[in-house]
């Protein structure tokens, strides 16, 4: 079984500057590519070129055999060159994506604010060796770990990553680890309705509340708010004093962007670290079968009310997780079309009740069967007869 395992790392000054420029490096092979080949197209549809995309190998080596080789652009072989050929290859998959219709056009990465990865394959004995306090990772040897002891080293590695965020720099490692499966018996299957007041209300009883109306969280964003305000002000301030000397300014903006990534990663940690432990405590119960709603996510964005709400809740990103938990637990994992429905009907008698609207937070019937809405989904979504096993 392939896990992966992520931490900070406390690189050297030295090894700070190799990572940076290896990062700028790769930065710069994924937008010559798109570039390459938007200036490809154009010669295409002119008439001028026979070739109208080029692959990611055909690049490589055009990099390789005519562009390194000129002095001005000897540094680019100071980058690891696996690490130069994953980003070249990342940026085919982006244009493959594009043609597919899964995404838009590949876009160009911008300094310090898309994420650029370096790729270090095993391919040494002596690559990736891991201690306790510190990990061997290639081109950049020894660098200590801030958390001790987290990735265990008694396990084969595959390759890793190596990444920068918020001026701090982490390793990535995906290791072959032995599948020691527990035999428990199983409970009775439950049911999630996912939502807004509440993150999750489960068919058992159990509730998880949502972690964004908390006053941690509002307190965090009510700081981030002032922050990003105080970086648009440096911005304008800079625009108005063009003419004079902004060095300062430049150096002031750049140590208020961090802060401001800084309280970007801190919320998004405290969520992350919600949504682990909810699923965790829902694969403790070892359920015989977990159903889930598919929910319109896309669709639930184009509401300007919620959808800050709605992204916030990471509701993908939930489903990804606990998909991958369950394939681990042997947990059957059901999909319940969206347009089931599960709020609108009565888990009492079965009829649908068509004028419910979502300020309804009871459901109540005339059956008499009185529950929470949530709870009331939650229940139909476990005793659902038609689904999807992932």
């Amino acid at each position: 079984m392939l896990k992966s395992y992520r931490t900070e790392i406390k690189p050297t000054q030295r090894q700070i500057t190799k990572i940076n420029q290896s990062i700028g490096t790769c930065r710069f092979l994924y937008n010559s590519y798109i570039a390459k080949n938007k200036e490809l197209y154009e010669l295409y549809k002119e008439g001028k070129s026979d070739k109208a995309f080029m692959s990611a190998n055909d690049f490589d080596k055009y990099m390789n055999h005519e562009v390194k080789t000129q002095d001005e652009w000897k540094w680019i072989g100071n980058c690891g060159a696996k690490a130069r050929k994953k980003s070249i290859c990342n940026a085919e998959a982006a244009f493959k994506r594009f043609f597919h219709g899964k995404s838009g056009f590949p876009k160009f990465k911008k300094k310090n604010k898309q994420k650029v990865k370096l790729y270090f394959p095993k391919n040494n004995k002596t690559d990736w060796k891991i201690e306790r306090h510190r990990i061997n990772i290639p081109t950049f040897k020894w660098v200590k770990l801030k958390e001790f002891g987290y990735i265990p080293g008694n396990s084969k590695v595959i390759c890793g990553y190596v990444s920068k965020q918020a001026d701090k720099y982490y390793v990535s490692i995906t290791l072959e680890v032995k599948d020691a499966k527990c035999i428990k018996e199983k409970s009775e299957p439950i049911g999630i309705d996912l939502g807004l007041k509440n993150f999750a209300v489960c068919s058992n009883g159990l509730t998880k509340k949502n972690i964004n109306k908390t006053c941690k969280v509002k307190k965090l964003e009510k700081k981030q708010k002032r922050e990003q305000r105080k970086l648009s002000r440096k911005y304008e301030s800079l625009k108005k004093n063009k003419n004079k000397k902004g060095e300062a300014t430049r150096q002031n903006i750049s140590k208020q962007v961090v802060k401001v990534q800084r309280l970007h990663q801190r919320l998004n940690n405290i969520r992350t670290d919600y949504l682990n432990k909810a699923i965790s405590e829902i694969i403790e119960q070892n359920p015989s079968s977990i159903t889930i709603e598919d929910l319109n996510v896309k669709g639930m964005m184009k509401n300007k009310h919620l959808s800050k709400a709605v992204a916030q809740q990471k509701f993908y990103e939930f489903r990804v997780k606990l998909e991958n938990k369950c394939k681990q637990n042997n947990i059957e994992l059901r999909i319940v079309d969206r347009w089931y429905p599960s709020s609108k009907r009565c888990h009492g008698c079965g009829c649908i009740k068509k004028d419910l609207k979502l300020s309804d937070r009871e459901y109540i019937c005339e059956c008499g069967y009185h529950a929470d809405r949530d709870y009331n989904a939650s229940l139909n979504l476990r005793d659902a007869l038609t689904y999807e096993t992932a």
